[in-house]
C-alpha cells in the first residue's frame, strides 16, 4: 500500500513538474529586504570590546534580478545578483578641532554586490499554478565601505572579495503561462574587510576646519540579516 502510494505521488508530481511553463529558461526582477547587517568600525583593535562594537543597520531594501534555467523536471539552476546600499548618521568620528579632540556625526554605510550561484528542487507538493521549491548554492560578495562628513568621503582602496553559502526556501505563482509571480526567504551571512582612504586629511565641517587622526582606517562589514524577496518573472 505505501510503495503505491509513493509510485502515485512520483506519477502526479512528474506530470505536475512538467507543467512548470513547458518552458526552459526564466528571467525577473525583484525587491530584496534584508533585516539588518552591521558594520565594525574597529575590527583590528587590540581592546576586545571596541573590536566587538558594532554599528548596526536595520531595514535594507534594495532591487535584484535573477536568471534561472530549468535542468531537468525537478532541478533548477538560477544566479541572481543585487545593488544593496544602506547608510545610517551617528556619531563615529573623533578629529581634531584646534587643540581638543571631539566627536561628530558622519553617514557611514555600505555598498554590497552579491553573485549568487543556486540549485532548487521543486518539492513534490507543488500544484499546477504553484511551485514550492527549496534551494541552496555559493556566492561571491563585493563591496565598499561609504563615509561622507562635511566636504570629505572615503575611498575604499582594498577590498577582501567575500564568499559564503546561503540557502533558501521559496514559492512561484503562474499568474499565466508566462509571467510568474515569485516570493522567498534567504539565510546568508556574507562579511568581508575593506580598507578604506580619506579623500582629504583637512575637512571644512559646518563651517569649521577639522583635522583628521588619520588618513586612513580599515572596516568589517557583515549581513547578518534574513532576506525577504517579492518580484515578477518572465518564462520562455
Amino acid at each position: 500500500m505505501v510503495k503505491k502510494f509513493f509510485t502515485i505521488l512520483i506519477l502526479i508530481s512528474s506530470s505536475l513538474f512538467a507543467q512548470y511553463n513547458g518552458s526552459k529558461f526564466m528571467i525577473g526582477v525583484n525587491a530584496v529586504y534584508t533585516t539588518s547587517a552591521k558594520i565594525y568600525l574597529y575590527p583590528n583593535s587590540s581592546d576586545v570590546v571596541l573590536r566587538n562594537t558594532a554599528l548596526p543597520l536595520q531595514g535594507i531594501v534594495n532591487p535584484g534580478v535573477y536568471f534561472k534555467y530549468k535542468l531537468s523536471d525537478d532541478i533548477i539552476l538560477g544566479f541572481n545578483t543585487e545593488m544593496m546600499t544602506k547608510t545610517d548618521v551617528g556619531p563615529n568620528l573623533t578629529v581634531f578641532s584646534g587643540n581638543k579632540t571631539v566627536t561628530i556625526n558622519v553617514t557611514d554605510g555600505f555598498m554590497l554586490v552579491p553573485l549568487e550561484f543556486s540549485i532548487y528542487y521543486l518539492l513534490p507538493l507543488s500544484l499546477e499554478r504553484y511551485k514550492f521549491l527549496m534551494g541552496g548554492g555559493a556566492a561571491l560578495y563585493y563591496g565598499k565601505h561609504i563615509r561622507n562628513f562635511g566636504d570629505a568621503s572615503v575611498n575604499s582602496t582594498e577590498t577582501q572579495l567575500a564568499y559564503g553559502i546561503h540557502v533558501s526556501v521559496s514559492m512561484d505563482y503562474l499568474l499565466t503561462n508566462d509571467i510568474i509571480i515569485h516570493g522567498g526567504m534567504k539565510f546568508r551571512d556574507p562579511q568581508f574587510t575593506v580598507k578604506n582612504t580619506y579623500t582629504k586629511q583637512v575637512v571644512n565641517y559646518n563651517g569649521n576646519l577639522l583635522d583628521l587622526s588619520q588618513n586612513s582606517f580599515v572596516s568589517k562589514i557583515n549581513v547578518d540579516g534574513v532576506a525577504f524577496d517579492l518580484g515578477i518573472a518572465y518564462s520562455f
